[in-house]
């Protein structure tokens, strides 16, 4: 293989074990030597990449993060027939579950960003909270936020969704977790204009 198929092969293995790890230990718990028995990769190949273990989990953490948004955009978009004004339900439907989803399919990258994010420092939290306000600007998007009130709502629903994901993940529930989308989506129908669009929307 050609040296930069080997080095991106290299990376890619360490992140993974870097996410497997922390899964199965937390941050605090794992060492770069368990990084490296899982990797198996020297440390010499390690440090070439990575600074330090904290280097490491935010290139991690921003991994997790790229696949994440990409499936949420993609599931967001927006489709022929889409209502001109107030919630899009049938959108924010496809946004919860590819939410969830990505979440499901990937749980020691979820663990990351969900819960080690915490043990990591600032640094990282402040890249979370970030993220968090671009979900809020997609969420408002979708249900049509046009005043302060709607967006507090949107942002209130956001935290909301991140507080109980967090949990199950925290709890190595994935059955839970896949059952969260019909009650959060029905939540915003229930919510009419609280969440977008004029006042006069049905549920308002």
């Amino acid at each position: 293989m050609p040296r930069e198929q080997v080095i991106a092969s290299q990376r890619d293995r360490i992140l993974d074990a870097m996410a497997d790890a922390m899964a199965a230990q937390g941050y605090v718990g794992t060492s770069v030597a368990a990084v490296l028995k899982r990797a198996g990769v020297s440390r010499e190949t390690f440090y070439e990449q990575f600074r330090s273990k904290e280097d490491c989990f935010q290139a991690a953490y921003a991994r997790a993060v790229e696949r994440l948004v990409a499936r949420i955009t993609a599931a967001a978009d927006k489709r022929p027939g889409a209502p001109e004004e107030g919630p899009d339900l049938e959108r924010m439907d496809r946004l919860v579950t590819a939410y969830l989803d990505g979440l499901i399919e990937d749980p020691a990258y979820a663990r990351l960003y969900l819960v080690e994010v915490y043990a990591v420092g600032s640094k990282a939290l402040s890249t979370r909270a970030q993220l968090q306000v671009s979900f809020v600007n997609l969420i408002a998007e979708v249900l049509d936020a046009r005043t302060e009130e709607q967006r507090f709502a949107c942002a209130a629903f956001t935290a909301a969704v991140s507080a109980m994901a967090t949990g199950r993940i925290s709890a190595g529930d994935i059955d839970g977790l896949r059952k969260l989308r019909e009650p959060l989506v029905e939540m915003v129908r229930r919510g009419g204009a609280l969440y977008g669009g004029p006042e006069d929307l049905p549920g308002s």
